[in-house]
């Protein structure tokens, strides 16, 4: 009898490996992505979002220049305008946007050019030796995240991650090369292997 309740248990337990393994699908970098896909988020132009911080310049106006940082509402505060709203905004449509607000009544013709200087941090969890929140850097990997995050515990599993994006509505599979990129505001689940 105990053996028996032993293969149950071992057939119950395949059968849960067997479903979750296929609740999300993996994304290959050689497959073409699925619509909505983190693969085709990651080429496409960086959006503002809540942490931002950039650095404005209006040319001739050094008292409206200066570091702005987005805040949590995804407003950025500038001189003579007020609020802006940037979130979801690329860097070029912010500095239109601005030029537009300058130019009703402000300024003539105004110039502005802006650039991100720190980036929304990205979160890091599961299956590594130091999980959190660390910032982020241009032309960061998942490997370079997880090395940051001092490694893999010994149950991680090193062929698949977890990625949820800040815009996304839930976590994609994501097949782990040495090429797999992060974004500013990204969590990164290292999940735990099986067998």
């Amino acid at each position: 009898m105990p053996k028996l309740s032993v293969q149950i248990f071992l057939g119950a337990l395949l059968c849960w490996v067997l479903a979750a393994c296929q609740a999300a699908p993996i994304i290959s970098q050689q497959q073409a992505p699925a619509e909505g896909t983190i693969a085709e988020r990651a080429a496409s132009e960086y959006t503002l979002g809540p942490a931002d911080k950039m650095r404005v310049t209006v040319f001739n106006e050094p008292e409206l220049s200066g570091e702005f940082v987005v805040d949590g509402q995804g407003y950025v505060s500038m001189p003579l305008i007020g609020e802006v709203d940037v979130n979801g905004l690329t860097v070029r449509q912010f500095q239109r946007l601005t030029e537009q607000k300058l130019a009703e009544g402000f300024l003539r013709e105004p110039r502005v050019s802006a650039e991100v200087t720190n980036y929304r941090p990205y979160y890091i969890l599961g299956e590594i030796a130091r999980p959190g929140e660390y910032p982020y850097t241009n032309g960061l990997t998942v490997m370079n995240a997880i090395a940051t995050a001092e490694g893999f515990t010994y149950r991680a599993n090193r062929k698949v991650i977890m990625i949820k994006g800040v815009d996304d509505n839930q976590e994609f599979r994501i097949e782990l090369t040495p090429t797999t990129k992060v974004q500013p505001g990204d969590t990164i689940r290292v999940v735990e292997r099986f067998f």
